[in-house]
């Protein structure tokens, strides 16, 4: 262990696994520390066991719920757009190889109390009943600009610069109601408040493009692809690559400490009486407790069911979300349902979460809404975590921490903060032109 490193990374959490296989492909010397004998940390996978342990205090599930090794139950449930940025960076590292894809089968939104598949097109925008007749033109002129808007070609931008022109005033220009706005920025370009309004409306249409090209990928009802097993195979699977490479993994490493000069910077990180050496340490939150803040907290339900979401279409995978202006909320709700079509429940099983930023103390009371469109529930765990970001200056002590994960039940927030992370780190961008069809994701 007395080696020196490039690189140590602690915790085997989604974001410090991708980083971790992204720097071991980079030619850096990586060691890989976890103070827990599994993988994944805060987005580790259980089984029923393992679940009733954590949540119930006991590891006797009822029996009727069948084999608890049938369940991989994520504890950080996130869908992944197939051709965003995390299916990018699977490509690029050629993970892909060790992970099969399924397409998630739908994605909606919920409007004055019911929920309706999300329109994406213009051809969806003419045929759905969210909109009323003169809203669908409206709508679907919309999205036929923002179809046809190409950066290289400025026929397309009908004289906006999007680089100036706000998300508000593009919308204005084409009248959209509300209730319209609501459901495009939340359930289709994904911002998670509002504010991108009074940002440049670049950001929003090129996530409302990301949206439509994403679900014409693998012709299913949404853009979303999920890994058959669920996601506890990701950071697995970037363990892999980056001992392909030549990285160092050790799990079951109790109390890694990182060691610091006298000018604050970090020199190494010591467990059971070793010390490696190092020039810079990349970890989650709970690693560098001194140098993070609480921003938030995230309050969930985790569900086991045995029916898909009603009003889905009998989906036995998808998502909902719940914006937060028609719950009267700060923040939108998210609903996730996955089942045994993705290998992470036995048969006839559904696993739905219901997720959000928690703005009261009373996850029951506050996730009600999400909980009442689930119908009937066999079982129900209420769970709470703190939200943490970094408040170091990573210039000055070469330590680099993930934000802990939000409440979204899809990769895009996720995706961004890795990016960032690795640009600060090797102060270059990662390359992500890559040749999409390399992630297929088998049809039933």
């Amino acid at each position: 262990m007395d080696e020196e490193y490039d690189v140590i990374v602690l915790g085997t959490g989604l974001k410090e696994c991708i980083l971790s296989g992204l720097l071991s492909v980079d030619g850096l010397k990586v060691l890989h520390m976890d103070r827990n004998d599994y993988y994944g940390g805060e987005s580790t996978s259980l089984n029923l066991t393992q679940l009733w342990k954590r949540f119930k205090g006991n590891d006797k599930p009822p029996e009727q719920l069948g084999s608890s090794r049938e369940y991989n139950v994520d504890m950080i449930p996130k869908f992944m757009m197939a051709n965003g940025g995390l299916v990018r960076v699977l490509i690029h590292t050629d993970v892909t190889k060790y992970l099969n894809f399924k397409a998630v089968d739908g994605g909606f939104v919920y409007n004055k109390g019911k929920i309706y598949k999300v329109p994406a097109t213009d051809v969806e925008a003419l045929k759905s009943p969210l909109m009323g007749l003169f809203e669908k033109r409206r709508a679907r002129k919309f999205f036929i600009y923002v179809q046809e808007y190409e950066d290289d070609d400025p026929k397309s931008h009908e004289g906006l610069d999007l680089n100036k022109v706000t998300a508000r005033e593009i919308i204005s220009k084409y009248g959209l109601e509300d209730d319209t706005i609501d459901f495009i920025g939340h359930a289709l370009a994904l911002h998670i408040d509002d504010s991108y309004l009074d940002q440049p409306a670049m950001d929003f249409v090129k996530r409302m493009k990301l949206y439509a090209e994403s679900l014409a990928r693998f012709q299913g009802g949404s853009p979303y692809i999920y890994p058959l097993y669920g996601l506890g195979e990701l950071p697995q699977a970037f363990a892999r690559l980056s001992a392909v490479y030549g990285g160092t993994y050790m799990l079951n490493k109790p109390e890694c400490k990182v060691e610091f000069d006298s000018d604050g910077k970090v020199v190494g990180v010591t467990s059971e009486g070793e010390t490696a050496k190092c020039k810079k340490v990349v970890c989650d939150p709970s690693y560098l407790p001194d140098k993070v803040k609480q921003v938030g907290k995230v309050a969930r339900a985790i569900c086991i069911m045995s029916h898909p979401i009603p009003d889905t279409n009998n989906s036995h995978s998808c998502q909902v979300i719940l914006p937060q202006k028609q719950l009267g909320r700060k923040s939108d709700m998210y609903l996730f349902c996955c089942s045994y079509a993705h290998n992470v429940a036995p048969k006839g099983q559904y696993i739905a979460f219901v997720s959000t930023e928690a703005e009261t103390d009373n996850p029951e009371v506050e996730l009600k809404p999400g909980i009442d469109l689930l119908g009937p529930v066999d079982q129900i765990c209420f769970d709470t975590y703190d939200r943490f970001i970094p408040t170091n200056n990573h210039e000055a002590d070469n330590c680099f921490i993930s934000t802990s994960f939000d409440a979204t039940t899809h990769f895009e927030s996720t995706v961004t903060d890795v990016l960032q992370m690795y640009s600060k780190i090797t102060g270059k961008a990662l390359d992500l032109s890559v040749d999409l069809s390399a992630a297929s994701a088998a049809s039933e």
